[in-house]
């Protein structure tokens, strides 16, 4: 168990605190279990539907009764106010955040993002209870320079590129666009958010997560998610890498995005848990802006790594091109890139970013190669079987 005598960053001691943690059994919540367990004195109410990727945390005898998990489905189930009350701080991370699923699922998508989330806004404000909520960086759309001519000088300009907080406009495609309903939905529960906080005090922090990448990230179709699921990009490259398949990149793979390792995100994770006084009120991106590439740049050093970490030859043609009509469907639309600005959480909390692309890269595709190459063999042989 962590050590009792932690400080925050003014130097005043961290008291144990229970957090009643919403989607602990995703990506981002079980990495967030383990750090809090490893190294805090703090209770976890783990609430989710699934829990097998936590289940190595509660499974071990060690961490007491630091961690309980409750199988509770948000949409409804009266207990999940009273596990808030009991809670110092709830940290919501339940959202349904894959792009295929914005253009199939609209509905889905934003009666997931904004009205099963109505709830733990209103537990939260009406019981003075704390909230942490994760948000995204699709909340900020189409950047302005998006709409300059591709050899305007301005797009050198930071200010018509850089994500900032508390500047940039959040700017959507049209409303036949339905890939913009993530986006749209994430969107208005934030508005909820900063109201409720206005109107009615509510201490809150709000995070805008950009591209978190590393271990147990997402789902490799057929193996453990659905076969005719699209997960994100990472995990669709991955799923390719695995099946050695060339990589799909959609309409050529031109937008850029930055991406950042899930140990340093959670770091800053922590600061915000442990440093309310900096961060209540605030929003904040989390992500690398030294990790910019384009996805056919992404797909081709992932190549160039998961050949180095599983010892196979790169693929002769290592990438296709294919539509976004084809691989999402219609109503599909992008965002150009997203670099986020970092002012406000280093300001806040002096957090930066430590892991570069390829060593994060490295790190997830090592995982992605041991836990689930001979899986995916023993898929394929089962399919070319049955055919």
């Amino acid at each position: 168990m962590a050590s009792m005598a932690r400080v925050n960053l003014d130097g005043n001691q961290i008291k144990p605190i229970t957090i009643c943690m919403i989607g602990a059994g995703g990506f981002i919540g079980s990495h967030l279990c383990e750090k809090l367990l490893s190294e805090t004195p703090h209770k976890i109410l783990a609430v989710d539907v699934y829990n097998d990727k936590i289940k190595h945390l509660l499974e071990n005898q060690s961490w007491g009764d630091r961690i309980q998990f409750h199988r509770i489905n948000i949409k409804h189930d009266s207990r999940l106010e009273g596990l808030i009350k009991i809670a110092d701080l709830t940290v919501n991370l339940a959202a349904i955040c894959t792009p295929a699923d914005y253009n199939t699922r609209p509905l889905d998508t934003i009666y997931s993002n904004f009205i099963d989330a109505l709830p733990v806004v209103k537990y939260c404000s009406e019981n003075a209870k704390r909230l942490i909520h994760f948000s995204t960086c699709e909340i900020y759309g189409k950047t302005i320079g998006s709409f300059l001519p591709k050899d305007h000088p301005l797009l050198q300009d930071p200010d018509f590129f850089l994500l900032k907080e508390d500047v940039s406009p959040c700017i959507f495609g049209p409303i036949e666009k339905q890939r913009w309903s993530y986006a749209c939905a994430k969107q208005l529960i934030e508005r909820l958010i900063y109201a409720e906080g206005a109107e009615n005090g509510l201490e809150f922090t709000i995070v805008r997560p950009f591209n978190w990448i590393g271990p147990r990230m997402d789902f490799i179709p057929g193996v453990d998610g659905p076969s005719e699921g699209v997960p994100r990009v990472l995990a669709c490259f991955s799923n390719n890498l695995l099946r050695g398949e060339p990589l799909k990149l959609v309409d050529g793979g031109h937008s850029q995005r930055t991406f950042v390792y899930i140990k340093d995100a959670i770091e800053a994770v922590l600061l915000m848990i442990e440093n309310p006084a900096r961060a209540n009120g605030h929003i904040f991106n989390v992500g690398n802006p030294h990790n910019e590439v384009t996805v056919k740049q992404l797909a081709e050093m992932m190549a160039e790594v998961y050949s180095k970490v599983s010892g196979e030859s790169v693929l002769e043609v290592p990438t296709i091109d294919v539509s976004s009509k084809e691989f999402y469907g219609e109503g599909y639309d992008d965002s150009d890139k997203r670099i986020p600005d970092m002012t406000i959480i280093n300001r806040q909390l002096g957090w930066n970013p430590k892991t570069s692309l390829w060593d994060l890269l490295e790190s997830t595709l090592t995982y992605q190669h041991r836990t689930y190459a001979e899986a995916v063999k023993k898929a394929i042989a089962q399919t070319s079987a049955s055919s």
